[in-house]
């Protein structure tokens, strides 16, 4: 059965090499794709480049804590935010909501009860929000149900192959990496070629129908246009 997290890109902000291993193995079990940031500079550095879905935020963090992080994201208009902190008394837990964190999880934790909350805040959101759809051409990307149409044709897709297509799609017309692909849409042990099968499978899917090119840019990356 597919999970939730399925494809879900996920930052975890935690300094604590442990703890930071114990959040990924479980959001891998879950099938999601994973960051780590290690300080809060990395965090907003990272949360602005990669556009994860939704960041687990320790408190204690090296350069800008967890509290300065999370005002700056908020500003940004940025993902949900789940707390994962030592710092459990009630002035911490509400000053975490007032600056708009979506959870609060006290350490020490129960993986499985982060996963759950991780699932329940993304429920949330999407029942509160309208539905996301990306259009580029004939071609719809819709974010939150994971399916892509070109035209009236709903497309068959593996995971990772909607996953590049929404990157490309997302970023219509512009190149886009081996690395960038591999970072966004795969799992982080995939190299660079590894991308180049899945491109394969997706151009010989889209270019059947509607008005788009997949286009490859020898050494560079990819590029997905669409044409008149």
């Amino acid at each position: 059965m597919e999970s939730e997290l399925d494809g879900v890109r996920v930052l975890i902000v935690e300094d604590e090499p442990a703890i930071a291993d114990i959040v990924d193995v479980f959001l891998g079990r879950e099938n999601a794709l994973r960051l780590i940031a290690r300080d809060g500079d990395d965090a907003l550095s990272a949360a602005a480049y990669w556009r994860p879905q939704l960041i687990v935020l320790d408190l204690k963090l090296p350069k800008r804590d967890g509290y300065a992080v999370l005002a700056e994201l908020r500003a940004r208009g940025g993902p949900p935010v789940i707390i994962l902190s030592a710092l459990g008394e009630d002035v911490d837990k509400l000053t975490g909501f007032r600056l708009g964190c979506d959870d609060y999880l006290v350490k020490p934790f129960n993986p499985l009860e982060l996963i759950a909350r991780a699932k329940a805040v993304l429920r949330r959101k999407n029942l509160l929000e309208p539905s996301r759809i990306v259009t580029l051409g004939d071609l719809q990307v819709d974010l939150d149900r994971h399916v892509a149409s070109v035209g009236e044709t709903l497309l068959e897709l593996t995971p990772t192959e909607f996953r590049i297509l929404r990157v490309l799609a997302e970023r219509a017309g512009r190149l886009v990496s081996r690395g960038q692909l591999v970072d966004s849409a795969m799992d982080g042990e995939a190299f660079d070629k590894s991308v180049n099968p899945h491109i394969s499978r997706l151009r010989q899917k889209l270019e059947v129908l509607g008005n788009l090119r997949l286009v490859s840019v020898r050494s560079e990356g990819y590029r997905l246009e669409a044409f008149q």
